[in-house]
């Protein structure tokens, strides 16, 4: 990861809202974070807590009617040109269609049910190299077998006709990273690709996602609740609580020097191999996303929190080493 210089993606105060019966969810509310040449970006932080809405944000696929981007540019910057804002195009037009999939792909979370289960998993490969690469169906079936083959399945040229079905759990979250990568994008976003796996099937699959960005010069968004996969992965992380940012710094400062007291927080909750010691946990709950409390949303639950947290929501400070947190801690 060498090449880490120019921006692919750049997103500034993104808000993404749900216009729900009982009010407004401001899921994502003022994010605003950028992705490098060979990065990988890790987004961290609880369930509800704006991830998946961020990335579905980029792919311009927030769900609809309900689900809408507010405010905020997303701008993708193709091949050194000028750059284009995700945020302003018809989610269904032809320029987001000619980017979805081809210069920007995304491996969901549940591969059983992000795969069609009445086609082949060759014909759902072929379906992407078909829609976005000027070849015949001949070639696109060879570049479905030969992705199959770099994704680590055994036996492509049968596998390319099985159904999801036929296939365990690992190999189907091969075969949608395979999908993924089958046009060769600049950037894949990983919402949570190993959840659902096993602890060996899972570091298989990110040993294979670090040896494909190697060979294929991709960045990558990845999307976990899980720190420990995080720190195999990530080079900077974005740490998020209620749609906002809180923290967002290189891997190993998150790690040695946490900045945030959720950052602290989701840290001490890790269990480490031959340490006895209680595990402690985040104390009180999310609040709900429709009673939100006064000043910073964390402060319910902060073992920190000052008379101020609960009337003072803080801006997201920039610290001298160039790491950002949202505390009145660092004012």
């Amino acid at each position: 990861m060498d090449n880490m210089s120019e921006n692919v993606l750049k997103v500034d105060n993104l808000k993404t809202y749900f216009y729900n019966e009982p009010g407004v969810v401001q899921a994502v509310d003022d994010v605003s974070f950028d992705i490098t040449a060979g990065e990988t970006l890790g987004v961290v932080g609880e369930s509800g807590c704006g991830k998946s809405i961020t990335s579905l944000s980029v792919m311009n696929l927030v769900p609809q009617p309900r689900g809408k981007i507010e405010g905020g540019t997303i701008n993708y910057f193709k091949n050194s040109s000028a750059p284009i804002n995700i945020a302003s195009l018809k989610r269904n037009g032809p320029q987001m269609k000619d980017l979805r999939g081809n210069e920007i792909a995304m491996i969901f979370q549940e591969p059983m049910t992000s795969l069609t289960p009445v086609y082949t998993v060759g014909a759902q490969i072929m379906e992407a190299i078909l829609l976005h690469q000027d070849v015949s169906k001949k070639e696109a079936r060879s570049r479905a077998i030969d992705m199959l083959k770099k994704v680590g399945i055994a036996a492509p040229e049968q596998r390319v006709d099985s159904y999801p079905h036929e296939l365990s759990g690992g190999m189907r979250q091969r075969v949608m990273i395979g999908m993924a990568l089958s046009c060769n994008p600049s950037l894949l976003i990983a919402d949570e690709p190993t959840t659902a796996l096993d602890v060996t099937i899972e570091s298989k699959i990110l040993d294979l996602m670090n040896d494909l960005q190697d060979e294929f010069g991709m960045s990558i968004m990845f999307i976990t609740h899980d720190l420990g996969v995080i720190g195999e992965m990530a080079d900077r992380v974005i740490v998020m609580y209620m749609g906002k940012i809180v923290e967002k710094a290189p891997v190993d400062d998150i790690f040695y020097d946490p900045k945030h007291p959720y950052t602290r927080g989701l840290l001490t909750s890790i269990p480490h191999i031959g340490v006895k010691k209680r595990l402690s946990a985040i104390e009180g709950s999310v609040p709900s996303p429709y009673n939100l409390p006064p000043g910073c949303y964390f402060e319910p639950r902060c073992p920190e929190a000052k008379p101020i947290c609960s009337q003072e929501d803080p801006a997201l400070l920039t610290l001298e080493d160039g790491r950002q947190v949202k505390c009145v801690l660092y004012k």
